[in-house]
């Protein structure tokens, strides 16, 4: 008897050295406190996160975004917190609504592309602020809006004037899209802070709703944007910025727990990055308390994206 007991906890202990470990919870990649809308820059060795910070506290459901984050990583995992390096009060004419922002480098300088609730004009809209360091601190540059509610007439909502994405082309044309129901383009002056031309409609994007992001990859451009509502990430393919743009389908099913997506897309050391938010840290409901996640991109042979697949594990470190 004392044999087959000892045969027992033998064959236990075996059976609990052979259970699979829990995977790492990569994601969400910030724990500390709630982000969302999610922008990212590549400086040499180091990627930079901007997000925003969902500050309403439960049961609360609305946003409460009063600035901005910056976070730091040489290899996708570990990340540094930096000291907040934009606030909706650095826009004197802005009053509220830190919302979907994207910062690009220009001329030895980096321009954040923000929007807010302006404070005269009605609706949302995009500033433009500056700074020496890609970390900030940033200033406004403009000392008045980029774009206002009442510059555009796409969409008879006083909300279609956000969630700007940046892009330079090869011949070094800077570009800006943005907005909700209806997506807006226009060029941009060498100096980054006015606009160079008229602000154009981009069609061929079934449902679009909001969130486009813009970037190239062997020879095409890619416009993803957020569908629908809940939202998924679809994208369309160009060989020009000025279009036409066909559409490809979906990028990103539903992210947990959050009606809502915002993506960045980088390459870094060699590999494809998607960075999203979903609500995955709230137990409350994470529409208004949202967390950035990061997973990989990969491209099909014939230049179409794969769809992402979201994980608990995100990404390994970057080498």
């Amino acid at each position: 008897m004392r044999i087959l007991f000892t045969c027992l906890l033998l064959a236990a202990g075996a059976a609990r050295a052979q259970a699979p470990t829990p995977p790492p919870a990569g994601n969400p990649v910030i724990k500390s406190k709630y982000t969302a809308d999610p922008a990212a820059l590549v400086q040499g060795g180091t990627v930079y996160l901007y997000t925003g910070h969902d500050e309403a506290p439960p049961p609360q459901e609305r946003y409460v975004m009063h600035e901005w984050l910056c976070f730091s990583s040489t290899d996708m995992v570990h990340w540094t917190e930096h000291p907040s390096p934009l606030k909706v009060s650095d826009f004197a004419w802005a009053k509220d609504d830190a919302w979907a922002s994207q910062v690009i480098a220009r001329n030895g300088k980096f321009y954040w592309y923000a929007a807010v609730e302006h404070g005269t004009i009605p609706g949302k809209a995009i500033g433009v602020a500056v700074a020496d360091n890609p970390a900030g601190p940033f200033k406004d540059a403009r000392g008045a809006a980029l774009i206002t509610n009442d510059m555009t007439k796409g969409a008879s909502i006083s909300w279609d004037d956000i969630d700007p994405t940046v892009i330079i082309d090869k011949s070094g044309q800077a570009y800006l899209f943005w907005g909700n129901t209806a997506c807006y383009y226009a060029k941009l002056k060498p100096n980054m802070t006015e606009l160079d031309g008229p602000i154009q409609q981009v069609t061929g994007l079934p449902r679009y709703t909001e969130a486009p992001w813009v970037h190239a990859h062997a020879g095409w451009y890619y416009l993803s944007y957020a569908t629908e509502f809940p939202e998924k990430i679809v994208y369309a393919m160009s060989r020009s910025l000025n279009g036409p743009w066909q559409y490809k389908g979906i990028l990103n099913e539903l992210a947990g727990n959050s009606n809502t997506n915002h993506q960045a897309i980088i390459d870094f050391k060699g590999k494809s990055y998607f960075i999203y938010h979903n609500g995955g840290m709230d137990t409350h409901g994470g529409s208004f308390r949202r967390s950035v996640c990061i997973d990989y991109l990969y491209y099909n042979p014939d230049g179409t994206l794969k769809r992402v697949q979201m994980t608990t594990e995100g990404v390994q470190p970057a080498q």
